[in-house]
């Protein structure tokens, strides 16, 4: 039984994948408002790390695909007053 419960946990863990969104954030315009950007995506379950850059206004942000989804980061940003859009989302290793 101890073995196929923990096959069946690394079968969960190896399908589990991280990926990295880049969101172009609209109407960042001063340092809170990356600050604001950025608590409100790590607070979104799922969300590994996140780093928002305001002179190129975008927020590069590493997810759990398996507990979170781009739609959800978007919902994040838009919490705090902004708008975003996915840039590129890839495989992270």
């Amino acid at each position: 039984m101890k073995k196929f419960l923990f096959l069946a946990i690394l079968v969960v863990f190896s399908f589990a994948a991280k990926k990295e969104a880049i969101i172009i954030v609209n109407g960042m315009t001063c340092p809170l408002c990356t600050m604001a950007v950025k608590t409100s995506l790590k607070h979104t379950p799922g969300v590994i790390s996140a780093k928002v850059i305001l002179h190129n206004k975008t927020a590069t942000v590493i997810y759990d695909d398996t507990k979170t989804t781009p739609k959800k980061l978007l919902k994040a940003i838009e919490i705090v007053g902004y708008s975003g859009k996915i840039k590129e989302i890839k495989e992270v290793k």
